[in-house]
């Protein structure tokens, strides 16, 4: 069986969704209404969300832009921005674009698949916890995710004889995404797609491997000029980003993105006891179930479905398993989102293998049981880390007014704790003088001190900067920070 055959569209699988029902459409608009219904109302904007959205936000400062990020999500959101900064907005608008976006990744997967796997793949996905809160947010990895699913299925869809120029547009296009979006991750997914052209010998055309080549240097372009820009070049801009993710090198963080697997949101030092373990047995057995989805698939000669992105998720894991020292579930994404085709394909190939009828009936019953129980599961992580993040955003937005009470009003700096999102939230700048994002020495500080209004914050785990001693402090109450101001801003008021 020679991998071209593998890649074969099924026989009439397009023909046979003719007046059924649309479940990769019900699916989608699942997704969207549960994003709306679940995570969008009344959720604050997080740290990295602010500062990517400040970038284009024409009401707000830009805040300090690290080496590893890229400007993908900040495009996306710019149009929205360039109408509106209201948060709700925000979160409908990216909630119904990624509904939609996850309909369209996952359908290029099937006159691959058929609809069916296709659905129940698109629907393992959709029902992470993490796979719904961060489908309204302003951050990368979910887009990275959905572009990588329709790069592997652009790919497969790519060898066949005769595949047309737009099934290759579709391929550079969604690399080139995946690249815009996160950088790294981008290098990281087009490796083995470049690699299987040179491996496999049906697949030695130039077309697909140009494609894939042209997508990666088209997202690459903006962050490499970028890097020529503001670093000095690419090497200097890498050198950067790996002492801002403390260091990449040999880490292994399997444990860490275990522990973390149900939050925090960021477990950078990840040293948070595991809690729940039952919940986690599925990510336990996630790698089981694609080594037996390729295993399987070897054997009944269509491997190159299963095999394909089996390798691109493995390739997108291992700077988040190998190369860092802490982890968040976000992280993770591209991977669930490739390894639900693995998955749902075991799941059907499980299905139809059993015989009589009466079985199979059992054994879809019992595997439809197994997932009604996941994503009630997922559900209740759910509701727990939304709630969290809806707390560390209305804090950030209490210390903002509590600063607007004291007098801070744009155009203003704020410095120290957490002051990228609590300085998004006020309408001021922000600048550190230490950390990750440092981008001010303390005499400057000081000197922009002396011509707009200030505030140094510090809370329960930062003391606040030796800078600051002659320095007004005010308690926030209820907030856990104090503010530090000149004394010639602060006008004597308490809050």
């Amino acid at each position: 069986m020679t991998i071209r055959a593998a890649v074969r569209p099924r026989e009439g699988a397009e023909g046979r969704t003719r007046g059924r029902i649309p479940w990769l459409a019900l699916v989608a608009a699942g997704y969207g209404t549960a994003q709306l219904a679940l995570v969008t109302p009344l959720l604050g904007l997080g740290w990295d969300e602010t500062v990517y959205l400040s970038q284009v936000d024409p009401r707000n400062p830009a805040a300090y832009f690290s080496a590893p990020r890229s400007r993908g999500i900040s495009f996306l959101a710019a149009p929205v921005l360039a109408v509106t900064g209201s948060t709700p907005v925000i979160r409908i608008v990216l909630a119904l674009l990624s509904a939609v976006a996850l309909y369209a990744a996952y359908r290029v997967w099937r006159p691959l698949l058929g609809p069916g796997r296709t659905a129940l793949a698109a629907l393992l996905f959709a029902g992470l916890w993490v796979t719904v809160l961060y489908g309204p947010q302003a951050m990368p990895n979910l887009w990275v995710a959905l572009s990588a699913v329709a790069a592997t299925g652009w790919f497969l869809r790519a060898q066949r004889p005769g595949a047309s120029w737009g099934v290759l547009v579709g391929l550079g296009g969604s690399v080139a995404s995946a690249t815009l979006f996160r950088f790294s991750d981008g290098v990281w997914l087009a490796a083995p797609l470049l690699a299987a052209c040179g491996v496999v010998p049906a697949w030695r055309r130039p077309a697909p491997a140009l494609a894939v080549a042209g997508g990666l240097a088209a997202g690459a372009a903006q962050w490499v000029a970028e890097a020529y820009v503001r670093w000095g070049g690419v090497g200097a801009r890498l050198h950067a980003s790996s002492a801002t993710e403390g260091g990449m090198g040999l880490h292994w963080a399997g444990g860490d993105a275990w522990r973390s697997l149900n939050g925090p949101l960021l477990c950078r030092p990840c040293a948070v006891p595991l809690t729940h373990p039952a919940l986690t047995l599925w990510w336990l057995a996630l790698p089981v179930l694609a080594l037996t989805a390729c295993a399987v698939a070897l054997r009944t000669g269509r491997a190159a479905e299963t095999v394909l992105p089996a390798a691109c998720a493995t390739a997108l894991s291992v700077p988040y398993l190998l190369l860092i020292g802490y982890s968040a579930p976000r992280f993770f994404l591209p991977v669930y989102a490739l390894l639900a085709l693995l998955v749902a394909t075991l799941a059907a190939r499980t299905v139809r293998a059993v015989r009589p009828v009466s079985g199979r009936v059992v054994v879809a019953g019992v595997l439809a049981a197994l997932l009604v129980a996941h994503l009630t599961v997922q559900y209740e992580v759910l509701q727990e880390r939304t709630a969290g993040a809806r707390a560390t955003a209305d804090r950030y937005r209490a210390v903002a007014d509590g600063l607007r009470r004291l007098g801070l009003r744009p155009p203003c700096l704020v410095t120290g704790s957490h002051s990228q999102p609590i300085g998004y939230y006020a309408g001021c700048a922000s600048a550190d003088v230490s950390g990750n994002n440092r981008n001010i020495t303390e005499a400057a500080l000081l000197r922009r001190a002396a011509t707009e209004p200030t505030a140094a914050l510090a809370d329960r785990s930062s003391p606040p900067p030796g800078y600051v001693q002659a320095w007004r402090a005010h308690r926030l109450r209820g907030t856990g920070y104090t503010a530090y101001l000149p004394r010639r801003a602060a006008g004597g008021r308490r809050s």
